[in-house]
């Protein structure tokens, strides 16, 4: 649809029948300068323009007289102007002035907002909830770190979905695959199935190189890499503040391969306050190594004989690269004993599909609120919304945005604990919930 057509519609469907010049005029300057802002978005919302000026001169006329319309008009225009143009539908700049201030007020009043753990707790997922999201609830059976990695093993790889034999550095073999994911595109009229990451079809070579990498989800098999424990018992009385754990905290974790399954290579945790309080990468266990990929399939003109071999950090994913995972000194069980500092078990941790957090800490615990959950798909589970997308729609924020150069954690966490501060202020009230909190595991006291 051609926006002169849409300004006809507007125009001779809107307007004709006010029968005012001056209104026509007004709403065609509003129309005219909303067609200027909404430039980047307006071929996939061809109306909103027309949408936005009816409903911007409607708040004009509301606001002022005879006397002084024409000149708040004008103001609203200038105003329009000195927005920034939006590249999104769900851009802070999209809507009228008072829409515009509105969700300002919304976006500082949520980040003011310092969640409690009464405020939290209608949210916390009992332990039924917790099963039906994918979560494990208690320590699997089996002593547990009693086979860190899986080298000399065969798997069949995550990627390219082939059978492959487990090997470390330069021995380990390599596939092609891609990176993002199939959806249906219509080319030429004809519906067909094409990759995110290329637009090639599901029958084509993959578009990237890298080594064959597994992922495991039995909990045996995690607890066999690395012993899941549950959090700390809170020490003493909770009432004498001994007692060093945060009512309230955030956490989201980075992944990467590695021969011992897909593992935690940063974990950051942030308070109810949004401050940052952890951002540690994590070393990997003794005997478990980074996936490599051989230099010529990675750099072609490179010399094939150099020593230096491309640790496969899954970047676009992780944020994790050769330089900051360089920085890493203390290996899950220390990041563990050091996260103990500020969480025990009946501290109420937030994280979107925090059961993958959970799992790659190898952490039992049953005080979580889970955005996934608060926000759910429409498909209900085990479906859930990206993070990126709640972010974009009910906080008007962009994240995960650095392409190639991955995700932040410290990004995320912040995200996860901004879209449950957005839900305590304007979601569905919730029903009530059982206010016993079920008991961990205490015979398997303290962290990894």
């Amino acid at each position: 649809m051609s926006y002169v057509f849409v300004y006809n519609v507007f125009s001779t469907e809107c307007l004709h029948q006010s029968g005012v010049p001056v209104l026509r005029a007004m709403l065609k300057t509003l129309y005219d300068h909303f067609v200027v802002l909404y430039e980047k978005i307006l071929p996939t919302n061809p109306t909103l323009a027309a949408e936005h000026a009816l409903r911007q001169e409607e708040e004009v006329y509301k606001k002022s007289s005879k006397l002084t319309y024409r000149n708040a008009v004008i103001s609203s225009v200038a105003a329009l102007k000195r927005r920034p143009k939006p590249d999104t539908a769900s851009h802070a700049s999209v809507g009228t002035e008072s829409e515009v201030l509105a969700r300002e007020e919304m976006r500082k009043k949520v980040a003011a907002m310092r969640l409690t753990a009464a405020q939290l707790e209608p949210y916390v997922l009992t332990v039924e909830e917790m099963k039906t999201w994918g979560y494990i609830t208690e320590v699997p059976s089996g002593s547990g770190g009693d086979k860190p990695h899986e080298e000399g093993s065969a798997m069949t790889c995550e990627r390219c979905g082939q059978r492959f034999i487990v090997k470390r550095r330069e021995n380990a073999d390599h596939c092609r695959y891609h990176w993002g994911k199939p959806y249906s595109s219509k080319v030429n009229g004809e519906k067909r199935r094409v990759y995110t990451c290329c637009a090639r079809t599901p029958d084509e070579e993959g578009c990237q190189t890298g080594p064959h990498v597994f992922y495991e989800t039995d909990p045996e098999d995690l607890h066999r890499r690395h012993p899941f424990t549950p959090t700390r018992q809170p020490t003493g009385p909770e009432w004498n503040g001994t007692d060093s754990a945060l009512d309230v905290v955030a956490l989201d974790c980075e992944m990467i391969y590695t021969t011992g399954g897909m593992r935690v290579a940063r974990v950051s945790v942030v308070d109810s306050a949004g401050k940052e309080i952890f951002d540690e990468y994590v070393k990997m266990d003794e005997g478990v190594e980074v996936m490599y990929i051989t230099p010529f399939l990675v750099f072609p003109r490179h010399d094939t004989d150099s020593p230096h071999l491309h640790s496969d950090f899954n970047t676009r994913f992780s944020g994790i690269n050769e330089q900051n995972y360089a920085t890493a000194v203390l290996p899950l069980s220390a990041i563990r004993k050091s996260m103990d500092n500020f969480i025990n078990s009946r501290t109420i941790i937030i994280g979107h599909a925090l059961e993958n957090d959970l799992k790659t800490l190898r952490m039992i615990h049953h005080r979580c609120v889970d955005t996934a959950v608060l926000f759910p798909h429409t498909a209900g589970p085990p479906y859930k919304r990206a993070l990126r997308a709640l972010a974009k729609e009910f906080l008007g924020q962009t994240i995960q945005a650095a392409g190639a150069e991955g995700h932040s954690s410290v990004e995320d966490s912040i995200a996860t604990l901004d879209l449950v501060r957005w839900h305590v202020l304007n979601g569905p009230k919730p029903k009530p919930k059982p206010t016993a909190v079920p008991a961990q595991n205490a015979s398997a006291s303290g962290s990894a």
